[in-house]
């Protein structure tokens, strides 16, 4: 059993706390995505699970073992980082079996687990070269391949992919995707961009100022999240909000020419609620009239529109069918009720 469990873990730099009590638990084999925006902890809650940072309180577990306090070489993991960290003047299978090398493991051992892992990342062309002689994304894959020769209980990675370009970032997403799919080992991740925590997790940790937002599988969180600021971080592009009106308990907003249509319940106190509908889930009425098309994106099979309400509220509608929106023009909008999330205006939890 290769799981991590924390335990009201906290991490202070002095006066200041940056994580706030901790309680997650990662199954062993799951792939968990943190994700978050930039100073959110992720990185620092990483570091602490690998023994880089000191955990002030609070426990840390893998597997059985309690390793709150132990070295980082003793905890049983392996990270990569966004740097690829190798030796400039090492061969990629000297890069590779460097660690093992330096733990006395006999030199038969190390070539066959540096033949295994380079197998697995497609790598054995390319065993005898220099670091300098590869692509940015084969550089990763040996960084990656010299975690997988140290055989750890859980993969730790600290936002590998920030240095690739577009087509390498997408390229790697499915690299270690596969491999965790063929290698089966627990798997930390850390990124900003919740579109590879959308395609690659198991389940994902969002994290806000140190605190954690919600857990959940991908697909959960995109359906259903607990608050504003989950609804609006999951999700490319991003949801829509709009501030809306409540009048005897019908919510109302100048982009439609109706009660906004919603299955949530509204508090009988409320007089002003956020509304939130993602952008694939609005409707065009070309026989309308309340939102100005400000701006269009064609990208092929999908269109996106910006558009602007009478008061002045910005919108996106993303299109596809062979009609769509030009820039000037006059639309209305509207979208079934089961598609609406409702928030509240103080706390942004969901209004359920």
């Amino acid at each position: 059993m290769t799981g991590v469990t924390l335990n009201g873990a906290i991490k202070r730099y002095g006066e200041t706390q940056v994580i706030h009590g901790i309680d997650l638990q990662i199954e062993d084999g799951e792939f968990c995505v943190f994700v978050g925006p930039s100073g959110c902890g992720k990185s620092t809650l990483l570091r602490m699970i690998a023994g880089l940072e000191e955990t002030t309180e609070g426990e840390i577990h893998i597997g059985a073992r309690d390793v709150t306090h132990l070295d980082p070489a003793k905890r049983g993991v392996a990270m990569v980082f966004q740097t690829y960290a190798l030796y400039p003047h090492m061969t990629v299978a000297e890069n590779m079996g460097f660690g093992l090398r330096m733990n006395g493991v006999a030199k038969a051992e190390i070539n066959q687990k540096v033949q295994e892992a380079s197998a697995i990342l497609k790598l054995d062309q390319y065993l005898k070269r220099k670091p300098k002689a590869l692509s940015g994304g084969q550089r990763q894959r040996v960084a990656i391949g010299r975690a997988i020769v140290r055989g750890p209980d859980v993969f730790l990675f600290d936002e590998p992919l920030s240095n690739l370009d577009a087509e390498l970032r997408v390229e790697m997403r499915v690299e270690i995707a596969r491999l965790h799919n063929e290698i089966g080992a627990t798997m930390i991740y850390v990124t900003h961009d919740q579109v590879e925590a959308m395609t690659m997790a198991d389940k994902i940790v969002v994290l806000r100022d140190g605190r954690i937002e919600q857990v959940g599988a991908p697909m959960d969180l995109y359906r259903d999240p607990d608050n504003r600021f989950v609804a609006g971080f999951i999700g490319s592009p991003a949801m829509n909000f709009l501030e809306c009106n409540v009048v005897d308990g019908r919510v109302t907003h100048p982009a439609f020419n109706h009660p906004v249509p919603v299955t949530s319940s509204v508090p009988a106190n409320a007089t002003k609620v956020t509304l939130g509908i993602r952008p694939e889930h609005l409707l065009v009425d070309r026989t309308g009239d309340t939102c100005t098309v400000d701006l269009t994106e064609a990208l092929g099979g999908v269109s996106y529109s910006y558009l602007l309400t009478a008061n002045g509220d910005k919108l996106i509608i993303e299109e596809r069918d062979d009609e769509r929106s030009k820039q000037g023009a006059r639309i209305g909008i509207s979208f079934s009720a089961e598609r609406a999330m409702l928030f509240d205006n103080e706390t942004g939890e969901r209004l359920r």
